[in-house]
């Protein structure tokens, strides 16, 4: 049975959901793919071992810590492709970034090609179904700008900020974007 849980955090509710020994999905409120990904037939379930354990993980992110992704089972579900490029995003450090450029060179090594899409990286990275923990935040685009993130790009900067990252300054909405 799949189950789901809420955690607070600086940037809204999160949505968390678990397989009963997996952590399965961490979802930012008004998430883009959140009710793609996310099963319908979830229970609220509070307390769960690996729930408790992400909620864990989130406070000490948050409190500034920088808990590692493997301390927790996770559990994706995607196709092959997907998840060749949500591995890879685990290797990106923390407080820093990658362009959809650079992580399009590193999947087409993993999968023996000699190049791949930055457009169909970003669709992989657009819906990766455990944000903050498989850190798709740390992808820009190629100037360092802060293209998509499905849980906003207000987020996005929060999260970068939080680590540290170099972030591009913020335009003026009546600036042209140079």
């Amino acid at each position: 049975m799949v189950c789901r849980s809420t955690c607070p955090s600086p940037i809204g509710e999160l949505t968390l959901a678990s397989d009963g020994e997996m952590l399965t999905g961490l979802w930012l409120a008004g998430q883009t793919y959140f009710a793609q990904t996310r099963p319908e037939d979830a229970a609220d379930c509070g307390a769960a071992p690996v729930l408790d354990a992400a909620r864990d993980w989130l406070a000490r992110y948050f409190a500034g810590a920088r808990p590692a992704a493997d301390e927790l089972p996770l559990r994706p579900a995607g196709t092959p492709f997907q998840q060749t490029v949500w591995r890879l995003l685990l290797d990106i450090p923390y407080g820093e970034t990658e362009s959809y450029g650079a992580l399009s060179r590193r999947v087409a090594a993993a999968l023996g090609r000699t190049a791949m899409s930055a457009r169909a990286i970003g669709a992989a990275v657009g819906r990766n179904p455990i944000s903050i923990i498989i850190p798709c935040h740390r992808v820009v685009g190629a100037n360092g700008s802060l293209t998509g993130y499905a849980g906003g790009l207000a987020a996005k900067r929060f999260l970068l900020a939080h680590e540290g990252a170099p972030l591009p300054p913020l335009r003026d909405a009546g600036a042209p974007n140079r």
